[in-house]
């Protein structure tokens, strides 16, 4: 693409650069607080796309740069690494999900309307598909937007909702045939400002404090047919077409939160001493960090040949699975052998550490579970 070609690997290396003196100066002394009061507050996301951190790969006439997807890797990456599981989650959730939907299945007056407000923070982001009875199964929602004229009455509950405190549309999936099974769903860009529309409470989690989770309602919520999302009865087939990049980026941040636990535990047991020496020069130790380089590298080389297809148009939903499961997993094993180098240190809230590995667990649940990502790539080597 000509408006990307113009972005090297020294652009990306600066734009790095300028989100970790970001992170440094605006999340790290204030991202403790967040978690205990189990919320960030809304003025980060406007400080987040006044520095450019939103939205990086959007086309410039709404509010992007038009850089190339890697850019937006980089945020995620580097929250990811410092420990701000729940900023990553959201940013992600705004950025590398909400915005493509509606930059890639959008008319013009939704783009126009949401991303430059979504680029600069005005506007947050969030997506509605999980519901109290169906999660990783989309097809089993029943959320219903039913036709009345030239608009459509939404009814219905989402749950788990990231960004749903903070959420100004939400790109909802619901069933305009009931039915339809796969072919009933639509998508529709839903703003929170319309009547009916409330919140639930903010969710209490066992990991990624300060994000927003939330239960959403809506209840007679009239909608015009301005706000489908690329079609009625598309909705089951818009879905399947974003997932590769939405579970790429999910890979990708558990990447780098591997890489961020393993900084800060070989820090820790250069520095810590038992039995007169310190940790690293116990073979257990020496060994286990070996196997645990060895595992992260073989998961980075992974994700940036996936970050290539994509990139390249290429990236197949079964990929994007495969990228999924095993960053996810192998996350969860870095951080539990890890924290396990920290001995009792490990356990408690004043070691980061202990923070990663709380909110690595959810990284194989959300965006489709280990089991769902089994399921995609078995099908793409033995079929149904």
């Amino acid at each position: 693409m000509s408006e990307q070609a113009a972005y090297d690997d020294a652009d990306k290396a600066l734009f790095r650069d300028s989100v970790k003196r970001f992170l440094e100066a605006e999340i790290e002394p204030h991202y403790e607080d967040w978690e205990r009061a189990e919320i960030w507050p809304r003025e980060v996301w406007q400080k987040l796309g006044e520095n450019g951190f939103l939205c990086v790969d959007m086309p410039e006439e709404y509010g992007g740069y038009g850089a190339p997807f890697e850019f937006s890797c980089v945020v995620v990456e580097e929250l990811s690494r410092a420990g701000y599981g729940a900023l990553s989650s959201g940013v992600s959730v705004h950025s590398d999900i909400a915005a493509p939907y509606i930059l890639n299945l959008g008319s013009e007056e939704q783009r126009q309307r949401f991303l430059p407000k979504m680029a600069s923070g005005e506007c947050v982001g969030a997506i509605g598909m999980s519901e109290p009875s169906a999660g990783s199964d989309l097809q089993g929602i029943r959320t219903s937007a039913l036709r009345d004229g030239d608009d459509y009455i939404i009814n219905g509950q989402k749950t788990f909702i990231t960004n749903g405190q903070h959420c100004d549309v939400v790109v909802l999936a619901a069933k305009t045939d009931p039915k339809a099974g796969a072919s009933g769903m639509t998508l529709f860009t839903l703003d929170c400002q319309l009547p009916g529309f409330t919140r639930g409470l903010n969710l209490e989690k066992i990991g990624l404090h300060s994000g927003d989770t939330s239960e959403l309602f809506m209840e007679d919520v009239r909608v015009s047919a301005a706000d489908v999302l690329g079609g009625e009865g598309q909705g089951f087939a818009n879905l399947m077409n974003e997932l590769p990049r939405e579970r790429l980026v999910l890979g990708i941040g558990c990447v780098a939160a591997a890489e961020g636990i393993f900084d800060i535990t070989v820090e820790y047991v250069t520095e810590r001493k038992a039995f007169g020496e310190v940790l690293s020069k116990f073979q257990n130790t020496r060994y286990k960090l070996a196997d645990l380089k060895t595992e992260i590298e073989l998961n980075r080389a992974l994700a940036e040949k996936y970050i290539d297809r994509f990139q390249r148009g290429e990236l197949t939903p079964a990929e994007a699975s495969l990228c999924k499961l095993a960053a996810s997993e192998m996350q969860g094993r870095i951080a539990d052998q890890c924290l396990q180098l920290f001995g009792g240190y490990g356990y408690m809230r004043e070691y980061k550490i202990s923070r990663f590995y709380l909110d690595a667990r959810i990284q194989r649940i959300y965006g489709g579970t280990s089991e769902i990502m089994k399921e995609m790539i078995a099908r793409s080597v033995v079929g149904r």
